[in-house]
């Protein structure tokens, strides 16, 4: 079985640097976030802050927390057959489980954390999708409140501390890369 690694953080954290660097070494990516903007497509809704979180909330309340991991297990299942995975964007501690239940040890969760001002400073000036730190706040409590999303971040195999440079960032990525490879124990 290939690898499969999540990346979990809250919002701002640097997930998506971290999915970069694992495609930029061959992972096929699969983004959970894709759902809430593929059912807000089909729903003829604007993609805003207040549309994404009404989504999520509406899937999870009808099809239970572990939604996510419920629609995209199949495209999981399928990629991982030929190709190492990185998950971008599991959030519930319920997602977790499901993947977890299925790909047992071949599964690995890598947290970025960061600390909240530097993370509200940072979606303030992101290209894609800023938030305001007052939008920022929201939604942190919302993903925790909601959400469940502090279990996997708590739980995971590896962390990445991102408060420093992108070279750092890069040489812990490589690091915990190179104990999997290994297969060290987590």
């Amino acid at each position: 079985m290939n690898k499969i690694i999540a990346i979990v953080g809250m919002c701002g954290s640097g997930k998506s640097v971290a999915c970069d660097i694992l495609e930029e070494k061959g992972y096929k990516k699969v983004y959970f976030g894709g759902v809430t903007m593929d059912k807000l497509k089909e729903e003829n809704l604007s993609v805003t802050p207040e549309n994404e979180k009404m989504m999520r909330e509406k899937l999870r309340s009808s099809l239970g927390m572990g939604a996510y991991a419920i629609i995209l297990l199949p495209k999981i299942k399928e990629l991982a057959e030929t190709h190492n995975v990185v998950l971008d964007g599991l959030y519930s501690w319920e997602e977790l489980k499901i993947i977890k239940e299925v790909f047992l040890d071949d599964l690995t969760t890598i947290a970025i954390i960061v600390d909240k001002n530097t993370r509200y400073e940072r979606l303030s000036v992101r290209s894609v999708r800023p938030f305001t730190k007052e939008k920022a706040k929201e939604r942190d409590i919302s993903e925790i409140e909601n959400i469940a999303k502090a279990g996997p971040i708590a739980y995971a195999d590896y962390y990445v501390d991102n408060n420093k440079s992108i070279d750092e960032f890069r040489i812990r990525m490589d690091e915990i890369l190179e104990d999997l490879d290994k297969g060290e124990a987590k």
